[in-house]
């Protein structure tokens, strides 16, 4: 057996792999692009971004610059690793919270409106008179359809628009543009649709290294989960199922990591074939809630011997030899992950409106202070998962 050395593949069996997720309808390119340098330098196992051209440059642009900045990550006792974290692209096999934007026309908006919309908003997406250019509104590049918004309208004025990235737009991203795994959000009772998506993919999987299956909660769940499986069957590479407890929740409170742990305990008990990833309601709470319930990996258990080289053509082919895990592999931050970056993210916003030189944008690595100040921010989320084993 071909172990493979990825330190990325690696933190999945030694049950520490971090994913970020920018957001699969999140397209702040400037966010995106810091997010990803954070929180690589962090030492993040993968950064999962929208299926979009320019979203996928800004993340690899992030990737880059952030292995400028290795060495001198690690010498302030950071996790930087060497080996970049995966870059994974989100898509879905029909209608999808995650791939939905809110939207509403500010003149319609009563002037005594006292705009809980604006408060409630994670990411500031929702503005009314932006200083720099009055503009009143959703911004969309910036909204990733929490749908928070909606109902604590008071005169519902905000709804929804919802867009699928189709699999004839994803293969040529895969093909030209490095991606290194792909993500697919589906639910309980999409057995065709899942399959026509799969099908579509199914000639560029040898080029990914991951495939993740994030579906929610459901009547059937279990069962769904077994009939996917075989449906892709045999894979190429490493198999995650990302447990959707709770979505786009997780800087609300400490209770919304409740659910995704429930819910990851769930897919651990039926020992699917695979890696069991968290997410939805994930927070800094997660962690300790793992440990608590006796979810994470100890020395006690020594595990497989590793994962097996893309050019062994067997190993993905028979469920037995994939592995089993009896602890949670690894845990998915989103909008807690970019919230806790937040007021790093707008001071360079700030700085950009504030210049007046000729150079438009701010980026973060010429900003030392901020710079460093945003990979602390991240270690402090990152290091719960990667260091609990030490504690």
């Amino acid at each position: 057996m071909t172990v493979l050395q990825n330190a990325p593949l690696k933190s999945l069996e030694e049950g520490n792999w971090f994913k970020l997720i920018c957001g699969a309808s999140f397209q702040d390119l400037p966010a995106v692009r810091s997010l990803t340098i954070a929180y690589t330098l962090a030492g993040a196992d993968c950064i999962d971004v929208a299926a979009d051209p320019a979203v996928i440059a800004a993340a690899q642009e992030g990737l880059h610059v952030a292995s400028l900045f290795v060495k001198h990550a690690r010498e302030k006792g950071f996790l930087a690793s060497e080996s970049l974290p995966l870059l994974m692209v989100s898509i879905n096999d029909g209608d999808d919270p995650h791939f939905r934007k809110a939207t509403f026309n500010y003149t319609q908006c009563p002037p005594n409106c006292s705009r809980p919309c604006e408060r409630v908003c994670p990411t500031q997406a929702i503005v009314f008179e932006r200083h720099q250019d009055k503009y009143s509104g959703v911004l969309a590049e910036k909204c990733y359809g929490c749908g928070r918004c909606i109902p604590i309208c008071p005169y519902d004025k905000i709804y929804t628009s919802s867009y699928v990235s189709t699999p004839g737009a994803v293969a040529p991203l895969v093909l030209s543009m490095g991606v290194d795994a792909v993500e697919i959000h589906t639910r309980v009772g999409r057995e065709q649709e899942f399959k026509r998506l799969w099908q579509a993919i199914a000639p560029w999987l040898n080029r990914l290294k991951l495939v993740a299956v994030s579906c929610p909660d459901d009547k059937g769940f279990i069962e769904y989960l077994k009939s996917i499986y075989d449906l892709m069957s045999p894979l190429p590479g490493a198999l995650i199922w990302q447990t959707d407890g709770r979505p786009m929740s997780g800087d609300i409170g400490s209770g919304t990591t409740l659910a995704t742990v429930k819910l990851g305990q769930k897919v651990l008990t039926a020992k699917l074939p695979g890696y069991v990833q968290l997410a939805g309601g994930t927070n800094s709470y997660t962690v300790a809630k793992m440990k608590a319930m006796g979810m994470l990996r100890t020395s006690m258990w020594d595990g497989r011997k590793g994962f097996t080289s893309n050019n062994s053509s067997n190993f993905f082919e028979l469920s037995e030899n994939f592995p089993k895990s009896p602890y949670i592999a690894g845990v998915a931050y989103g909008s807690y992950a970019r919230v806790l970056l937040s007021p790093i993210l707008q001071k360079l916003e700030d700085k950009e409106v504030n210049n007046h030189s000729d150079r438009a944008i701010v980026r973060l690595e010429e900003e030392p202070d901020l710079l460093w100040q945003a990979v602390e921010l991240a270690h402090s989320l990152v290091s719960q998962l990667k260091l609990q084993q030490e504690r």
